[in-house]
């Protein structure tokens, strides 16, 4: 399992249209993406359960991918964040 750390820049947090651009960023992958929020997990190709984490300005949360391509899927999904929240 590989994972990241990252800080949510977006003011507005992990609202509706970025929860759908990553839902839809995580689809091609074969290993299970998940957020894990202040201990609670969330599976990264579900909008209702990015959603749910409820992921606001300034928290923090951690990216997990465990799978056949997570070298790929990691690296990916940290240049995503970057650019989009």
């Amino acid at each position: 399992m590989k994972e990241f750390n990252y800080t949510i820049t977006d003011p507005a947090g992990i609202h509706a249209r970025p929860a759908g651009l990553l839902v839809k960023k995580t689809q091609p992958y074969a290993s299970e993406i998940s957020l894990v929020k202040d201990g609670k997990t969330g599976n990264g190709k579900s909008m209702l359960s990015v959603m749910g984490l409820g992921a606001k300005n300034g928290e923090t949360i951690t990216v997990q991918a465990d799978g056949p391509d997570e070298d790929t899927a990691i690296v990916e999904l940290e240049a995503f964040f970057k650019e989009n929240l």
